[in-house]
């Protein structure tokens, strides 16, 4: 499969809410570079922050726009993040269901054919204002 190929399977499985075929996209040494937050290591990790995700927010990402270099292994992808906040995350507003809409940005690292670095980008001051209104 190709670099574009990967990516849009993997937002594919996102936006269907399979986080296990996203998980068969990865490199089992995957590093998760989140917005503002550690990088978490490795395939177990990942499928956590997933599961953390999935209950908190209910997301559908669309305008998606995905860039490869011509020897495959970097890509990056552009989208908007179509939300519904439906439980309160640690240290974030109270969840009462609020809907947002905010453009974010994912960069990526392709080896042996996987993905085996996601870092994702988003303004997090405008999703606050977003859901504390």
């Amino acid at each position: 499969m190709d670099t574009k190929s990967l990516i849009a399977a993997y937002y594919d499985a996102f936006n269907a809410g399979r986080t296990d075929a996203m998980l068969d996209l990865l490199h089992d040494e995957v590093e998760h570079h989140v917005n503002e937050g550690q990088i978490r290591r490795g395939m177990a990790l990942f499928a956590q922050f997933n599961a953390h995700m999935t209950e908190s927010y209910k997301e559908n990402l669309t305008d998606m726009v995905i860039f490869a270099n011509e020897a495959g292994d970097r890509a990056a992808a552009e989208f908007v993040v179509n939300g519904t906040y439906l439980k309160t995350d640690e240290g974030l507003p109270e969840a009462r269901g609020q809907t947002y809409r905010l453009p974010a940005g994912s960069f990526f690292t392709i080896r042996d054919g996987k993905i085996a670095r996601v870092t994702t980008y988003y303004n997090l001051a405008d999703w606050m204002r977003q859901v504390s209104q």
